[in-house]
């Protein structure tokens, strides 16, 4: 895997930290200090240039606030409907963007706003019901090196997987696997297929008991494939 530059740290269930080792760190879809799976020293993530937001259930935005609390100057890629609720919170350091869409980052990052098929609805105190957060998405990020990952964020498999492979051919993956509110252990070994990625990071599995698909399920369907499979704890970097 031709990933000498960048370090891809696992934070727990969806939350990942990425450092270009340039001087851009990026984390994707904060839930820390109410994820049961994060490691203390990882609670307070210092030093984030970016925040990437997949949708806005809370396992994936619950300590949104708190990491840009720590982190004021970091931007926030999300959907036009998440940045519009953030901006009406008094969050205007977004930078918005539609599905199919790409922005540049620094340091010659590129990140590709690609479908996801779940929802997005956002809890809010000052409202009874979920808020309409737009609708969820993935991630295709570039580095300067040429090497790029997929985060499918939370996701059931679909038929244009077999377009991000054709267009963006990424050489890592990160799938969900949990099953039930995602794809599980089956379904992500298509995904596999349909992407074509030689690189493959498990994730959204076990933190709650509903989630019940396992790494080693998935390990066994992908055995003949060929594919590598990194099975993170949390903490861990790659």
């Amino acid at each position: 895997m031709k990933n000498k530059e960048v370090d891809i740290q696992f934070v727990g269930h969806s939350t990942f930290i990425l450092d270009d080792k340039q001087g851009t760190r990026i984390l994707i879809d904060p839930w820390l200090k109410n994820n049961p799976a994060c490691p203390e020293d990882l609670q307070e993530p210092k030093d984030i240039d970016y925040i990437l937001i997949t949708h806005g259930h809370f396992d994936h935005i619950g300590d949104l606030f708190a990491a840009i609390d720590i982190n004021k100057e970091a931007k926030i890629v999300t959907s036009l409907e998440v940045s519009s609720w953030l901006n009406a919170k008094g969050i205007s350091n977004t930078l918005p963007m539609g599905i199919g869409g790409s922005q540049p980052l620094d340091n010659d990052i590129k990140v590709v706003m690609v479908n996801a098929v779940h929802a997005s609805g956002i809890a809010d105190d000052k409202s009874e019901s979920m808020l309409y957060g737009g609708v969820a998405n993935g991630y295709v990020v570039e580095f300067r090196n040429g090497f790029s990952i997929y985060f499918a964020g939370d996701t059931a498999i679909f038929s244009d997987m077999n377009l991000i492979r054709e267009i963006y051919s990424p050489d890592l993956a990160v799938l969900p696997i949990g099953d039930h509110f995602t794809m599980g252990p089956k379904e992500a070994s298509y995904a596999t297929k349909l992407l074509g990625a030689k690189h493959v990071i498990p994730f959204h599995y076990g933190t709650f008991p509903v989630l019940i698909g396992t790494p080693e399920e998935y390990i066994e369907l992908v055995k003949d494939l060929d594919v590598s499979v990194y099975v993170m704890n949390p903490g861990d970097v790659l």
